[in-house]
């Protein structure tokens, strides 16, 4: 059942700390990348939706099992002029049919999903033939004293960011789950401490065709 605390108050912490200048920047680097029909995980507050390119994207499905980030991006749905779908259940659970969407788009997403395993494997089942997984993700950091850090905090961070998890590997999970990323860009994020601000991106390629 879901407590207070995430109904009411870790909707408004998280879209405030999504929405940090520097987040915004690397949410304008992909978001416009996407094109036809998109999924997007992790829809939260619809901070990716000023920075859709429309004349590229046919739709949006919008995969977001929180009520209360639903609530709160109801004034960016109607500023947009996207037509976006809502599927308000988790990642591991895409109610969509076997390639049937062109992007998959996760932005700070991958962190807060419990079975990521799992996730990734819809994403790569609903994605077209030469369709794309576009990610723009925090996680583990290649330099050891900082993940020596993430490591230590992660428990306490975890318990109360909404499950959130600073010491994922992004790029060896999107491989695991059979994708292909050619290439990728790395770096801190300025302003924010290397713990939290280890971010990565790219775009990923199923590597069955799937």
């Amino acid at each position: 059942m879901t407590s207070l605390y995430d109904r009411y108050i870790l909707p408004h912490c998280i879209r405030c700390a999504c929405g940090s200048k520097s987040i915004c920047k690397q949410r304008q680097r992909v978001v416009p990348e996407a094109e036809g029909v998109v999924l997007e995980v992790g829809m939260g507050s619809g901070e990716n939706l000023p920075h859709y390119d429309p004349n590229k994207v046919e739709m949006i499905y919008g995969l977001e099992p929180s009520e209360g980030m639903r609530k709160l991006a109801r004034p960016a749905l109607e500023k947009s002029d996207l037509h976006v779908e809502w599927i308000n259940l988790p990642g591991e659970e895409i109610p969509l049919p076997e390639q049937s969407v062109d992007t998959v788009l996760l932005t700070y997403t991958l962190c807060t999903i419990p079975d990521r395993p799992a996730a990734l494997s819809q994403m790569k089942r609903v994605l077209k033939p030469g369709g794309k997984l576009i990610f723009c993700e925090h996680g583990l950091a290649p330099d050891e004293d900082v993940a020596r850090w993430q490591k230590r905090i992660n428990p306490i961070w975890t318990r109360f960011a909404g499950g959130c998890r600073i010491d994922m590997p992004i790029v060896s999970l999107i491989r695991d789950a059979g994708f292909e990323v050619p290439e990728f860009m790395e770096m801190y994020l300025p302003g924010t401490p290397k713990t939290l601000g280890y971010n990565v991106w790219g775009s990923a390629f199923s590597c069955s065709g799937h």
